[in-house]
This record gives C-alpha cells, sequence and structure tokens, in this order.
C-alpha cells in the first residue's frame, strides 16, 4: 500500500493548551480528519530519550494517520531538567481523560482512544496502558469529569525502550565500544536525568512489571522495530512479548528488513515508513472488485482495536444467518467498515439466536478468530 492510497480525508492541524502547571502551559498538537466521523483518536508520545523533542517531533507519522481517518493528539509533556519520573507520566493520563472528556469536540467517541509511542514514548505508553489508575500517574484532577478514567483500547509501540533498566545496562557497556561511545554516553546521561536510579527503572519498567506478575490493563500491542536497530536491544523486546502473551496478552510484531530506530521519523518517504504507517492506519486500501477490503490485509490495526468488540455480535450474527452463501461471504471479505451493513442486515433479536451456535473457528481467518477472542 502506498502513502496515496493511505490518504483518504483532508485534516485540519491546530495547537492547543490542554494543561498547564504554573505558568507553564502544555501543548497538543491536533490533526483532525475532516468528515463526519466519530474517528479512532490516538495520543502520540514522542520520543528523545525522556529529555528531548516535543508535540512536532512526529508529523511524519501523524499526518498520514490523521489523512487515513485518525485524529491524533501529539503531546508535549514534562522532561527534565524541569521533573523527571513520573511527572510525564501525570501529564500524559490527564491528557487520556481530557481527550476523552472533549470526545465530541474531536470528532471521537471516549471508547475510541488508544495511544502511540516512539521510543523513550513507546516506554511511557505501555506503562500508561499497564497502569491507567495508578494513583501518581492519576494524580491530576480534571474537574467535571471524575468519572473519566485513562484507560485505552490499544498501544503502538514503534522500536519502544520497553526495559529502561535493560537499556541502561546495555547502553553502559556499549560506552567502552568506540564507535558506539558518544551515543552510549548520550543514553547513559539521558537515563540518569529521567530516573533517580536503578531502582526507578525496576519499578517504572512494562516488562519487569510483567515478569513480577504485576496485575494491570493489558489492551492488544502492535509493536513496530527495524531490524537494523542498535538503540533498542532484541532481548528486550523479546522479553516483553514472551512476559505479555503469558500474562494473556495479545502482540503483532512487525520487523521492517535493514532499517535503524526512527526510520519512520528519518525519513517518512521510505518503502519501510509507509508500510509501518500502513500496520497503524484503518483499510482504506486494497480493494476488491466489489469495492470492498480485501481479506487479509487488516490486522492488529487502530480500527480493528476499536470496533471489535462492537462488531462480534454483527460478525456471529453474519454466521449464522440462514440466507444461503450470506455468512460465508461476509468471512471472506469481512471489512471493520461493514458494521453499518451489518447492523441493517441482522437485528438484535438474529445476533441473539446465533449465540447458542457458536462452533469451532480455528479455521477462520485470523482477524476473524481476533474478534472471537476479544469478544470474551
Amino acid at each position: 500500500m502506498t502513502t496515496t492510497e493511505l490518504a483518504r480525508y483532508a485534516i485540519d492541524v491546530e495547537d492547543v493548551e490542554y494543561l498547564r502547571h504554573g505558568d507553564k502551559a502544555l501543548l497538543a498538537r491536533i490533526y483532525k480528519p475532516r468528515g463526519t466521523g466519530p474517528f479512532p483518536l490516538v495520543i502520540d508520545l514522542h520520543g528523545g530519550a525522556w529529555c528531548k523533542k516535543d508535540r512536532t517531533s512526529d508529523a511524519g507519522t501523524d499526518e498520514p494517520l490523521a489523512k487515513s481517518g485518525v485524529v491524533v493528539v501529539a503531546l508535549d509533556f514534562r522532561m527534565p531538567p524541569e521533573a523527571a519520573y513520573p511527572a510525564s507520566m501525570a501529564d500524559i493520563n490527564y491528557a487520556i481523560r481530557w481527550c476523552k472528556a472533549r470526545a465530541s469536540e474531536l470528532n471521537t467517541r471516549p471508547d475510541m482512544v488508544g495511544i502511540l509511542g516512539v521510543s523513550s514514548g513507546g516506554h511511557q505508553a505501555m506503562l500508561t496502558a499497564m497502569r491507567p489508575a495508578d494513583a501518581r500517574y492519576a494524580a491530576l484532577q480534571l474537574p467535571g469529569s471524575e468519572k473519566l478514567d485513562a484507560t485505552v483500547r490499544c498501544a503502538v509501540l514503534c522500536w519502544p525502550v520497553i526495559d529502561p533498566l535493560g537499556r541502561y545496562r546495555y547502553a553502559k557497556g556499549l560506552q567502552n565500544d568506540a564507535k558506539m561511545k558518544k551515543q552510549a554516553d548520550e543514553w547513559v546521561a539521558s537515563h540518569d536525568k529521567y530516573w533517580k536510579d536503578e531502582s526507578e527503572m525496576t519499578e517504572g519498567n512494562p516488562t519487569l512489571a510483567l515478569e513480577r506478575g504485576e496485575k494491570g490493563r493489558m489492551p492488544p500491542v502492535l509493536y513496530l522495530q527495524g531490524t537494523a536497530d542498535v538503540a533498542h536491544p532484541k532481548p528486550n523486546r523479546d522479553s516483553f512479548i514472551a512476559a505479555y502473551r503469558k500474562a494473556g496478552g495479545k502482540v503483532d510484531l512487525h520487523l521492517f528488513e535493514g532499517v535503524g530506530e526512527a526510520f519512520i521519523t528519518n525519513d517518512p518517504a521510505s518503502q519501510q515508513a509507509r508500510d509501518a504507517i500502513e500496520k497503524i492506519a484503518p483499510v482504506h486500501g486494497p480493494r476488491d472488485s466489489g469495492g470492498r477490503a480485501r481479506a487479509g490485509c487488516v490486522g492488529f490495526r487502530l480500527r480493528d482495536f476499536f470496533q471489535r468488540s462492537a462488531c462480534w455480535s454483527l460478525v456471529v450474527a453474519a454466521l449464522s444467518a440462514d440466507r444461503p452463501g450470506r455468512g460465508g461471504e461476509l468471512f471472506r471479505v469481512w471489512p471493520v467498515v461493514a458494521v453499518d451493513r451489518a447492523r441493517a442486515e441482522f437485528p438484535a433479536r438474529r445476533q441473539a439466536q446465533a449465540l447458542p451456535r457458536l462452533g469451532d473457528f480455528a479455521h477462520r481467518p485470523a482477524l476473524v478468530r481476533a474478534l472471537h477472542d476479544d469478544a470474551g
């Protein structure tokens, strides 16, 4: 799929103050598709080793996502030297609730909010997704919206620092490598600014939290990384994925051959970057002769995350339809965007009748199995 195929909506971009600490305003850059909506919304957390960059850093990702039909809210948040861990986590938690409180204004719904993070932002995204009710992270009050929480429907991790302690020790080891010393020194310095010590890197660590049995939210995860990435060690990635899956979570891993860290940011026009964005974006691309999304082109993309639970009863109804061929047709070409059609053709009565007749779906397409799993 090409960038041209992804681009479907014109967008509006504006900076909005979402939070203020004293005389310092924190801004969100909001990318809004023009259309009827509601659209999925994703909160974007930039990288920079917790200490650098800002809400504009991921424009190469955010703009094509918005043009594909996703509201993107890219955040500024507190960083060293102003504030260390967990201050940024509190800002991010607040921002999720802020977006939900303004869902109508943003042309989304409170139950259609996901999170995306790049590098250190990937760490913050995963920790936020796992700990939406952590008292430290949820400490900032949002007046008039006390019932809103910071849960998210999915987490998109772009080459995350998924194990801060593991990456810290990895970087310290590279300080003895002449070719890597300068970069390693910068990584170590940033870790030391954001984290008080290794005990904090252990506590605020998604991988180690899972390995020590911490119970938390486990939304579906889309994990993207280049095969030539030297900033985010493969063993850290593998440990996280194994622990998340062992705990019952879903991770969809996509590796991009020959590119290193920040490959979307560094060259958003590259084929790998376009492919990565297509993994995140809703499906608006390949179509069959009838104009329907081709089977197999839907994985753990944003719109799937947001609509799976809502769509499942409709898919069940399609399965059990007594009109010849109807269920099979929907299963062969089932696009998430067929919700209205399914709702019209299969009323609530028929959906209820379908539930007792669920069988073994092991032979069905991957999307259908995922829908079945998510319905539980």
